[in-house]
């Protein structure tokens, strides 16, 4: 894997990592067993019939938990620890053969993608709760896991693309949190 692939592999994880660590394991996992892609050789683990059952149960109890309101905020205040860690695992088993430096580099950055992504999740699915429909609750879960896993493929397959698609995902995601604290401050204020 060249480092172009490496990194692009480590963003791309990263960001959905943020949104979905399940997902994107079990992706990653996945797409290894069935020989649709040659993970590095630090991250092959991940197609190990025990981590993938693992990381496809925990995705089960994510994708009921992410359709509850008010539980899907205390999973993500959860997953606030654990999230970009893993991602940053992922970013330093993806970029194995490069030299150490690069790979923290790695690991550091995919790790802050991933917590500028799961800060988004967050912000906006406590947002939503505050609806009384369910509806648009269960769209953005959907959503997030079609997105995670499109993106953990997308990054095996382009990853100078995906490198470009996750700082666009970035400035949509500060954005979108820049209006968010905008509006809980104005909120507050009203109260």
């Amino acid at each position: 894997m060249n480092p172009i692939e490496a990194l692009g592999l480590a963003l791309g994880a990263g960001f959905s990592s943020g949104l979905n660590l399940y997902a994107t394991v079990a992706t990653l996992g996945l797409l290894q067993r069935f020989g649709v892609l040659e993970l590095p050789p630090p991250l092959q683990i991940l197609s190990h019939p025990i981590v993938l059952g693992i990381a496809l149960t925990l995705y089960a109890i994510e994708f009921l938990a992410d359709k509850v309101p008010y539980l899907d905020t205390i999973w993500d205040a959860v997953h606030t620890f654990i999230r970009p860690p893993a991602a940053a695992v992922i970013a330093y088993g993806a970029t194995g053969a490069m030299s150490p430096e690069w790979r923290w580099a790695a690991a550091l950055l995919a790790g802050g993608v991933a917590l500028t992504a799961h800060g988004t999740k967050a912000s906006t699915r406590a947002a939503v709760n505050t609806t009384p429909e369910p509806f648009s609750n269960w769209v953005l879960s959907f959503g997030e896991d079609l997105l995670a896993v499109w993106l953990t493929w997308f990054a095996t397959k382009h990853p100078v693309a995906s490198v470009v698609i996750v700082v666009v995902l970035l400035i949509l995601s500060l954005f979108l949190l820049y209006h968010l604290f905008r509006f809980l401050r104005s909120s507050l204020a009203k109260l």
